[in-house]
């Protein structure tokens, strides 16, 4: 979500600076469409008024009122006229082409009214800057700074004055420039807004109200606004700090320091193995979780098989030695070596051989406790009426609740046949298998009658090729299996006390559980 917001927040930029540049520029446009409407509607009152009070026949008259005209709302008492130019849609025409000689000239009368009118647009322009024009119905200047006489009818917002229709447009300031490119930050700079507004009399037209202006400069505009937009980029460089500290401290400083201990982890350093300082992001802490946990698991897998290693090599060395030395004295004492000798020897080769073979069982079935094939699920009386078969000279009594393994048969079947064959070795004749079912797992305790574990041993009983019955055949790695093949499948093993034999107690996921995770 914060990369996202980060990138949404850079792609908005500089939409959003275009999109204020445009609304505000398109704003003062309108304003100062507003601005023409109210100072031509107050105008062409005063035109209208002098109309009547001059002389018959000194204004031609032009057509009537139109009955309907979509830019002119009008009721009894208002006739509202809405700005509506838009920068972004409005057509940007020509500059205003220079006027033309009139086909009929103005009256005496119409002059003087113009005259008289001129004096108040130019007292208006000196607050407004507003350029007026006061036309007759055939669109010649009558009053006005100047172009007196002249004739405006061939241009597009006159003429539609002149059938009494308003009309507002925009067009370019100079002749020679090329209109500005809708993307261009600033499209009011080089165009004015011309209204043409008609003037009534007795419901027809009798003149025209001529008036423009340059709408006002928009980087002026902020100029005059500085305080207030000093104070808009200070909270966006302050939100744009924000956004960074936010950036920093929930990923980039997370992202450093995982990267600086997977550095230290890589020279051997396990103690940078553990929780960051700071996890940034759930997502990061996730990460960071679960990077730990396979640092965690590898390092102990480092360890686990460097000291395997130490181990095989130490428990198949002596049997390898044993056969090496007997090997090399029948080679050299062949001539001279009784039968008896010789049989004695060649029993100790196979002897020792049969033990490596029993130990590379063992490894063997230790990998595949490792990483065993999970799933399944197997019943703990079919379990133990299996046992039974396998060790006949052993009861086995099942006691508890009945309860399901989270564990195929084949699994339970050693972790199973692992204890019991360690029990009867040890001189046990019953073994008691006792289940308790909780919320989710259920805790088998496997007791027996043997000869138990010495104080001393306690502590090392799970320890990969720690046996007492080496001379025997022992391999020590029964429990070591049993450990492994259990802790796959989520589960653990451990001694527990009791007043005779031995007792251990094994926790595995029920059934049911296995399903819900699966």
């Amino acid at each position: 979500m914060i990369t996202a917001a980060v990138i949404i927040s850079v792609v908005m930029l500089p939409l959003v600076g275009l999109l204020f540049f445009r609304i505000y520029e398109n704003q003062l446009v309108r304003q100062t469409e507003s601005e023409l409407i109210a100072q031509a509607a107050m105008l062409s009152a005063v035109y209208a008024q002098a109309i009547g009070e001059a002389e018959p026949g000194a204004f031609p008259v032009g057509p009537a009122r139109p009955p309907h005209d979509p830019a002119v709302i009008v009721d009894e008492r208002y006739a509202p006229i809405p700005p509506s130019l838009d920068l972004a849609s409005s057509a940007i025409l020509p500059a205003r082409p220079s006027p033309r000689l009139a086909p009929m000239p103005a009256g005496a009368n119409a002059m003087q009214v113009g005259a008289a009118l001129t004096e108040i647009a130019a007292e208006t322009q000196r607050t407004t800057l507003t350029g007026f024009r006061m036309l007759d119905a055939n669109g010649v200047a009558i009053g006005g700074r100047g172009d007196l006489g002249m004739s405006f009818a061939h241009m597009a917002e006159v003429r539609e004055a002149m059938q009494g229709r308003f009309r507002v447009v925009m067009r370019m300031r100079d002749e020679d420039s090329p209109p500005p490119p809708i993307y261009s930050i600033s499209r009011g700079t080089k165009i004015r807004v011309f209204v043409a507004f008609p003037v009534f009399v007795d419901n027809h037209v009798r003149g025209v109200v001529y008036a423009s202006r340059t709408p006002d400069h928009i980087l002026r505009n902020l100029y005059r606004e500085r305080d207030k937009v000093a104070a808009a980029l200070l909270l966006v460089l302050i939100a744009a700090i924000a956004i960074g500290a936010v950036f920093v401290r929930t990923i980039a400083r997370p992202m450093r320091e995982l990267a600086a201990r997977a550095e230290e982890i890589t020279k051997g350093r396990h103690e940078a193995i553990g929780p960051l300082n700071r996890h940034g992001t759930r997502e990061l802490a996730s990460l960071t979780q679960s990077f730990m946990t396979m640092a965690k698991r590898l390092s102990d897998r480092s360890d686990y098989l460097s000291s395997f290693a130490s181990h095989v090599s130490h428990e198949l060395k002596t049997p390898l030695t044993a056969i090496k030395g007997a090997a090399e004295l029948m080679r050299d004492a062949e001539s001279s070596m009784t039968p008896e000798q010789r049989e004695r020897f060649l029993s100790n080769v196979l002897a020792d051989s049969e033990r490596i073979s029993v130990l590379l069982d063992r490894l063997r079935e230790m990998a595949r406790a490792d990483n065993p094939e999970l799933g399944g699920v197997s019943n703990l009386a079919d379990v133990a009426q299996a046992l039974r078969e396998r060790f006949a000279d052993v009861e086995i009594v099942l006691a508890g609740e009945p309860a399901s393994l989270g564990m195929s048969a084949e699994n339970a079947q050693i972790v199973f046949g692992h204890l019991l064959d360690n029990a009867q070795r040890h001189g046990a004749k019953r073994v008691e298998i006792a289940a308790i079912a909780e919320e989710g797992r259920v805790c088998v305790r496997v007791s027996d009658d043997g000869a138990g574990v010495s104080p001393g041993n306690r502590e090392r009983v799970f320890d990969p090729f720690f046996t007492t019955r080496r001379a025997e055949g022992g391999t020590g790695m029964g429990l070591g299996i049993v450990r492994a093949l259990l802790r796959a499948h989520g589960g653990d093993i451990a001694l527990v006390d009791t007043d005779a034999g031995a007792a251990f107690l094994l926790t595995l996921p029920a059934a049911q559980a296995l399903h819900a995770t699966s």
